[in-house]
């Protein structure tokens, strides 16, 4: 039984993580290593999680401060198992996910991620998918439930190999939110690996009525959507979508009435010295079909 390792981000949600840490040491797939890196909570995560949780049942990482997304890769570089499996706080495996996943990884030695079936964890009380709930003899032929190919994945479910990591890296601490599994999985594509999704392998989230901190949403999304572009679109995309980013910006600033969006992209071109371009086959891209006014409208 191969060795995996779970990386869970946590920020104020103590009961979440502990919930969630429940249903990894139940998981019948016992040969887990959990580590669970804490964002600077200020709600007593880590005093609650350390009386619960031994030593032996955690690896707890606590930061002084929130670092964002760069979190994740401190818990990526600790990871011991051959193959990761990614979480939020408030988000956690279904029954068998973990060993679908590690068989699905062992049939296909290009496969680098497998994106999870995220489903809503309302639903868990009442469940009716069978998939996940056969017992682990049935695992032979993940072939006819594979959901087929993907160019991102689901940050709150999903498993990667570790040695993809090491080799491409984890997710871009200047991000410090949004944007960051797709900035990961266009190095894993253009690394030549597969990301994968499978309907039968199921992450359960706690869907938020309201983002935490609604107010930072639109300005990180918009601001990482300019530096995900200037990054890796070959130059003439790149001209033609700056162009378009520029206009959502001023349009939506004048129909949503907010500056927002305006200071995401001074932001963007006061700070482009943090990414590095690294230019990707133009067909990766063009599989990606950003809807950029998408990006303008989701927090509206």
């Amino acid at each position: 039984m191969e060795l995996v390792s779970v990386v869970m981000l946590s920020y104020n949600r103590k009961h979440d993580a502990a919930e969630g840490i429940r249903l990894l040491l139940a998981q019948d797939y016992k040969n887990l290593e959990i580590i669970v890196v804490d964002n600077g909570s200020t709600d007593g995560t880590i005093e609650t999680l350390s009386e619960i949780f031994s030593q032996e049942q955690i690896k707890l990482i606590a930061l002084p401060r929130n670092i964002g997304v760069a979190a994740y890769n401190i818990g990526f570089e600790k990871a011991a198992g051959q193959y990761i499996v990614v979480l939020d706080d408030d988000s956690f495996p279904g029954k068998n996910a973990i060993p679908r996943m590690v068989e699905a990884f062992q049939k296909n030695d290009k496969l680098g991620v497998v994106a999870f079936n995220i489903k809503n964890h309302a639903t868990l009380s009442n469940l009716s998918d069978q998939s996940d709930q056969s017992n682990s003899s049935e695992l032979s032929d993940l072939s006819d439930t594979t959901g087929g190919y993907s160019m991102a994945f689901n940050g709150c479910g999903a498993g990667i190999r570790k040695s993809l990591i090491d080799r491409v890296g984890g997710y871009p601490g200047e991000f410090f939110l949004y944007w960051n599994e797709q900035d990961l999985a266009i190095r894993i594509l253009a690394a030549g690996y597969q990301i994968r999704s499978f309907n039968d392998i199921i992450a359960y989230h706690k869907y938020s009525p309201a983002n935490r901190e609604s107010s930072r949403a639109p300005f990180y999304y918009t601001r990482n959507l300019y530096w995900l572009t200037w990054k890796y679109f070959p130059m003439l995309k790149l001209i033609k979508d700056t162009l378009q980013l520029i206009y959502c910006s001023f349009y939506y600033t004048l129909e949503q009435k907010t500056l927002v969006y305006l200071k995401a992209t001074l932001s963007a071109l006061l700070n482009i010295k943090k990414i590095k371009r690294k230019p990707v086959a133009k067909e990766i891209i063009n599989k990606l079909r950003l809807t950029y006014k998408l990006a303008f409208i989701y927090y509206k």
